[in-house]
């Protein structure tokens, strides 16, 4: 049964949080989507509201972005971009218990896409912002608010469009925080937050097997889907190696310090498994990863085709790349071709500084007494975009989640959802650290 709460009774960021959801944004990749239009239109009439002066920008027809400059009272200080996306990837409603983009508020919960990735955030973000303007104040520093469109296709069609078309925009800005970190986890009973400070490459390549097309009943050694079968089998079973960065070190010590576990005696592995839930992230930034995620290869019953292709999602260690996609040849073989799709930058900052103090502080004044641990991302954000014009970008998304709910597991899930009061935690922490630093 859905909770029967009115707007009154709902904390304002859930309500933008649950409209924002009902747009059906959704983004299917290479250049297919609803588009971004109506979400962008709800956005900007919500900032224009606090008195600022948004600007919509689009890259293709419905693809828009929107940005706005809130001033700050220091203006000697670097900006700050604080950004989200207002895409979502599909979602199939035969899957779900509740209507993906019906925005149902359930058992204490805010259900639908982009629950967690990332309307929470676009909501906590006009919420936090619009706290400190409805109360007379400014920011520490100028702030450049930005929803970005298509950053679940490689922000080709958002983030990096308008960084390349329009980096006045991000001018004087030297940090950024996004998505995805800020959130709590369970650690045998203490409550930690991982706070994201670098995330791993991305390389999308299409598999190319050709052979000779023929009917179905004739003995054909050249398969072009056996080819490709082959292949795909070959780089979906690859174990990579662990590799581990600075962030991945000094997480890993962390955690074993928590947990009071001897790093000699338990191996990278084991290490992130104990730490429950948030496993379903952290365990993916140890080594490399190539998953298949597409097929597609002929055309009738009884036609054997003489092309097959396959998506390969690769996720590096920053600077791994062309390493990688070496191994990755050799793997398939010289009869497959492999053509790259997308390619993006992995990016890693250290976990210290002005901006690191002030998250730690501010955790520590919601939270009393819990931890703050750097952890590297094996997804992409729009960070890497503004990556470009030497913006440092975290993941801090402020969340105080309960210890039993897989939030890891949301992104991209089934049943994504999260809870009323964790969006007001939200709130209230980004409020007080745009106010601060």
């Amino acid at each position: 049964m859905t909770d029967a709460l009115s707007d009154e009774q709902l904390d304002e960021t859930a309500v933008i949080a649950r409209d924002l959801i009902r747009f059906d944004t959704t983004n299917f990749g290479e250049g297919k989507s609803n588009g971004e239009a109506d979400a962008a239109e709800y956005v900007e009439a919500r900032l224009r509201a606090m008195g600022l002066e948004p600007r919509m920008f689009d890259s293709d027809p419905g693809r828009t972005s929107v940005v706005a400059r809130v001033p700050g009272r220091n203006a000697a200080k670097p900006a700050l971009v604080v950004h989200g996306h207002l895409d979502v990837v599909p979602a199939d409603p035969r899957n779900w218990t509740v209507d993906p983009f019906g925005g149902v508020i359930k058992d204490g919960l805010l259900w639908g896409r982009g629950a967690v990735d990332m309307k929470n955030m676009d909501a906590m973000i006009l919420t936090a912002v619009g706290d400190l303007l409805a109360a007379g104040e400014q920011p520490e520093r100028d702030l450049v608010v930005a929803f970005f469109a298509d950053e679940e296709d490689g922000g080709r069609r958002g983030s990096h469009f308008l960084v390349d078309n329009h980096p006045e925009l991000f001018a004087g800005a030297a940090e950024a925080i996004s998505e995805v970190g800020g959130y709590s986890i369970d650690l045998d009973g203490q409550r930690a937050y991982l706070m994201q400070t670098g995330e791993k490459s991305l390389v999308w390549i299409k598999l190319i097997a050709r052979g000779r097309a023929a009917h179905g009943s004739r003995l054909v050694r050249e398969n072009a889907i056996t080819r490709l079968a082959e292949a795909v089998v070959a780089i979906g079973r690859r174990e990579w190696p662990i590799q581990l960065t600075d962030t991945t070190t000094q997480l890993l010590a962390e955690v074993s310090r928590i947990l009071d576990i001897d790093p000699e005696q338990v191996g990278p592995d084991e290490v992130v498994l104990r730490t429950g839930t948030a496993a379903g992230f952290i365990l993916a930034t140890l080594r490399t990863t190539t998953n298949p995620t597409l097929l597609d290869a002929g055309y009738k019953h009884n036609v054997i085709p003489d092309t097959a292709e396959a998506l390969i999602d690769i996720r590096t260690l920053p600077g791994e790349e062309d390493a990688v996609l070496a191994q990755v040849q050799e793997i398939v073989g010289n009869d497959i071709e492999i053509r790259i799709m997308h390619r993006d930058v992995g990016l890693e900052a250290a976990f210290g500084g002005p901006l690191i103090d002030a998250i730690v502080s501010t955790i520590g004044e919601h939270d009393p007494g819990a931890p703050v641990l750097p952890y590297l991302l094996s997804g992409g954000t729009d960070n890497k975009a503004l990556s470009k014009l030497g913006i440092t970008g975290y993941g801090f998304a402020p969340l105080q989640l309960p210890k039993e709910l897989d939030f890891p597991g949301m992104f991209h899930g089934v049943d994504e959802r999260v809870p009323l009061d964790a969006l007001v935690f939200g709130r209230s922490v980004l409020r007080d650290l745009l106010r601060s630093y």
